[in-house]
């Protein structure tokens, strides 16, 4: 699905405050809503499509609400509540394989950006369910908590920061879920 006219309306706002910020790449999950929204960033620049950032495959509850995949499947929906790393969704992923995609692109990230020293800015644009897996495995915390820790809003700011020599888990977290360029309120995004 493309994005909706709100879409729109945030990916540019979100293009608006990354303004200024020397991006060196740019690299979107194929699907195209992310693409789209990467674009709006790049403004022209070249917009990279990974595929381990494409999101988790829901199987057969793909399309449903939480109350659909509930009423469909009670006993799996509640034991993939409560563990989303290990339980895989009907014809889908588990939390745990969509880890090891992550944990692959990140290691390949790492190996190209970090050595030589030079500070390097990589946006990545990709989906709620896995920005927060990325989130654990950057941060080394259990897949199994993904859904429990982390919120992550629609086209929100996220900013890890990675040292020469660490590893995918050694990430610091210097911004999370920042949705205040999506107002303009003076109330703060997280209240």
């Amino acid at each position: 699905m493309p994005l909706s006219p709100d879409g729109r309306t945030q990916a540019e706002a979100l293009a608006r405050r990354l303004t200024g910020v020397g991006l060196d790449r740019i690299i979107s999950s194929p699907m195209l809503r992310a693409v789209e929204t990467a674009k709006a960033v790049a403004t022209g620049r070249t917009v990279e499509v990974e595929e381990r950032l494409r999101e988790q495959d829901c199987g057969q509850w793909e399309g449903l609400t939480f109350d659909e995949a509930t009423a469909r499947d009670p006993e799996l929906r509640a034991s993939w509540v409560r563990d989303p790393a290990t339980n895989h969704l009907p014809g889908g992923e588990s939390g745990d394989e969509v880890a090891e995609r992550v944990r692959s692109f990140l290691v390949d990230l790492l190996a190209k950006e970090l050595p030589g020293g030079d500070r390097r800015r990589v946006l990545l644009v990709a989906h709620t369910a896995i920005n927060r897996i990325l989130l654990c495995v950057a941060l080394g915390i259990p897949v199994r908590d993904y859904r429990r820790r982390f919120v992550q809003g629609r086209t929100n700011l996220t900013v890890l920061r990675y040292e020469e020599g660490d590893n995918p888990d050694g990430a610091q977290l210097l911004v999370a879920n920042d949705v205040s360029h999506l107002s303009d309120s003076t109330e703060a995004s997280w209240s």
